[in-house]
């Protein structure tokens, strides 16, 4: 079965790379660095044994980065490096941790593809974040003994149906892994019944929740505050989606009806996308600013857009409330627990299936809310704005549950020094 699956692989790559053309019109980072992506990386001329880990974007480095600190500090005589898959995720690995990691782009899952990149950088072993399953890697890594761990692993239900109907496919990729390290319960039950050894899986609890945002990051955001306007009502649209955006506007539309001085943040989570939300907001007559723009935000401005990387925390920061994107659309969410962390009230979508535990927890406690559509955000985000009461309650139920639920990634350390003592060399 995977040799029919690397057949039709072959066979796609002449769309994969016509795809990456038209990818790079938007973002120019497509279209540099292809050699990468068909496993040719330049060589590592250090002497260091490597620890390759996974990251496929932006939310996958942001989880990863107490772990691959961890790393750094447990094993100095190892380099990292950290594999991504989206232009914007090897922006990620740069800003997060400089020059103190190397950043490859990973190869596509082609066989020859995957063994001359293994046979470039030589890892010592493999760390997959999430659900990042590929079954030409695997088997190479298996096939050159290179242990393979899967950390922070989820499989909602609806992947795991998808993955059943491949199961021919799946169970003697799962079944080389080495370990696999679930968010919760029901993940690791999900894995193994797709096919990962029950003896080979454990359960840690979600990395995620292992977030510190340092201090600075509320210094910076009192003076972006005073930009804005300390007087003036902010919400937020964080990592917002084609197509969520129109909602969200429709939203506003109704917001300012009753909190008429409230100014809107949106933050694509592509900022590539930027401008199409520009041209989208100045049909929609609202007077918009974007973060580049380096100009004045004044008392008319309606919609500020972050069309920079790595600054969202501090947006947060210095918001009211949040709503969280990629939800409204069917993405299946993204993270909460960064606004939840800095006491803001969180507002997501229905569609919220990759965060599924960690949105029903702060559901359940009372910390977030969910709509469906631009009446039910207008509402929400409009009492919000109103009730400094509510606002601050909410926050601190959201920020509690993280501090409660922090410590994960030593646990999952634990897990990976054992496995080091008797498995990599």
């Amino acid at each position: 079965m995977r040799r029919i699956y690397s057949f039709i692989i072959y066979l796609l790559i002449p769309f994969v790379v016509l795809r990456l053309f038209w990818l790079g019109f938007r973002n120019p980072d497509y279209r540099r660095r292809w050699k990468e992506r068909f496993g040719f990386p330049d060589k590592i001329t250090s002497q260091d044994r490597i620890i390759w880990l996974h990251a496929v974007s932006v939310g996958e480095v942001q989880a990863s980065r107490p772990l691959v600190n961890g790393l750094m500090e447990e094993y100095p005589d190892y380099k990292i490096l950290i594999t991504t898959m989206t232009p914007t995720g090897a922006d990620s690995v740069k800003q997060y941790f400089g020059e103190s990691v190397r950043q490859l782009y990973v190869p596509y899952d082609l066989p020859v593809a995957i063994k001359h990149f293994i046979s470039v950088i030589e890892p010592s072993i493999l760390i997959v974040m999430e659900t990042e399953l590929w079954p030409n890697l695997f088997h190479y890594c298996h096939k050159n003994n290179i242990p393979v761990i899967v950390v922070n692993a989820r499989m909602s239900e609806k992947s795991a149906k998808g993955y059943r109907r491949f199961s021919s496919l799946i169970r003697p990729m799962l079944e080389k892994v080495s370990l696999v390290v679930a968010q919760g319960e029901k993940d690791a039950e999900r894995m193994i019944a797709l096919g990962a050894d029950k003896d080979k899986v454990s359960v840690t609890g979600n990395l995620k929740f292992d977030i510190h945002l340092p201090h600075s990051v509320t210094e910076q955001a009192q003076a972006l505050r005073r930009y804005f306007s300390v007087n003036r009502p902010v919400w937020i649209a964080a990592s917002t989606h084609e197509g969520e955006e129109k909602i969200i506007l429709d939203a506003l539309d109704k917001v300012l009806q009753r909190q008429s001085q409230c100014l809107l943040v949106i933050v694509p989570r592509h900022p590539g996308r930027a401008a199409a939300v520009r041209e989208l907001c100045i049909k929609r007559n609202f007077k918009v600013l974007s973060k580049s723009d380096n100009r004045e935000c004044d008392e008319n401005v309606k919609v500020f857009i972050l069309d920079t990387l790595g600054e969202l925390p501090m947006y947060y920061a210095a918001a009211d409330v949040a709503f969280v994107g990629g939800s409204l659309t069917e993405i299946g969410g993204h993270n909460m627990l960064e606004p939840a962390c800095l006491a803001l009230p969180v507002i997501m979508g229905p569609h919220v299936f990759n965060f599924q535990e960690i949105s029903q927890l702060l559901l359940d406690e009372g910390a977030a809310w969910k709509v469906s559509n631009a009446d039910e955000l207008s509402i929400k985000v409009s009492g919000l704005l109103a009730d400094a009461n509510l606002r601050h309650n909410t926050g601190e139920r959201g920020r509690n549950i993280v501090l409660k639920k922090r410590g994960n990634v030593e646990k999952i350390m634990e897990l990976i020094r054992e496995f080091f003592k008797t498995h990599v060399t």
